[in-house]
């Protein structure tokens, strides 16, 4: 019985020891207070987007010229917004089958004035001046419209795998278009002609002296020869 006795005290003092060392011992601290830190973006490249897109808006005139549809459905979105000038609204397939069918023509279409407004490295707004010259463009019901004038528009472009698109494009006819030609430099004024100089007085002619008359050299006069006396006859 002393056995079990000393067995059964052991284990219950093995058990007190144990629960001592586990009510001392400190739980692990816990940070609620973990605050996360947002990646920054990286800052786009300004000058490379505004030379890629100021491309792109520069080939318009050769697209128009060339008939080239590809390329206006490379560029333009599927769900591209577009709003003519005259309030209508299109979509992409009818602008590319307008420069497919040569439905849009011109004697001269510049493009002008072109300003990037980056937003960040995937979005970018553009504005510009379209001049045409002699532009027609054919109706659905075949009738030639003219076309002809200046005209401001915008285009919000967007990158999507890894490409730009147009995804809203609007335009308005300008009333009173400038002239976009480079001025002639002006002529230098002519110089104002230098006033003729005075011409200097005939120098006053020396009046001739006038020479005197040197007077005569007076005669002297002719002595008178004395009378000889008569001498008379001696007596």
């Amino acid at each position: 019985m002393k056995k079990y006795f000393s067995a059964g005290f052991l284990l219950a003092a093995t058990a007190l020891l144990a629960f001592s060392q586990l009510g001392c011992a400190t739980p692990p601290a816990t940070n609620t207070n973990t605050v996360s830190v947002a990646t920054p973006e990286p800052t786009p490249d300004k000058t490379a987007i505004e030379a890629e897109l100021t491309k792109i808006e520069s080939d318009w005139p050769r697209m128009i010229k060339e008939h080239d549809g590809a390329a206006v459905r490379r560029i333009e979105a599927d769900d591209i917004i577009i709003i003519y000038p005259d309030g209508n609204t299109g979509t992409k397939e009818q602008d590319a089958k307008d420069i497919e069918s040569g439905a849009l023509t011109a004697d001269a279409w510049e493009i002008s004035e072109i300003k990037v407004n980056v937003l960040d490295k995937d979005s970018a707004v553009v504005t510009l001046r379209n001049t045409v010259k002699n532009g027609k463009v054919k109706s659905p019901s075949g009738e030639s419209l003219d076309i002809s004038g200046q005209y401001i528009s915008q285009d919000t472009f967007v990158r999507r795998n890894g490409q730009w698109q147009i995804v809203a494009a609007v335009s308005v006819a300008v009333k009173k278009p400038i002239a976009v030609a480079s001025p002639a430099p002006k002529s230098s004024p002519t110089p104002s002609a230098s006033p003729a100089m005075k011409s200097a007085p005939s120098p006053r002619a020396t009046p001739k002296a006038t020479p005197r008359a040197t007077p005569a050299a007076k005669t002297p006069p002719v002595a008178k020869p004395a009378t000889t006396p008569v001498k008379t006859k001696t007596p």
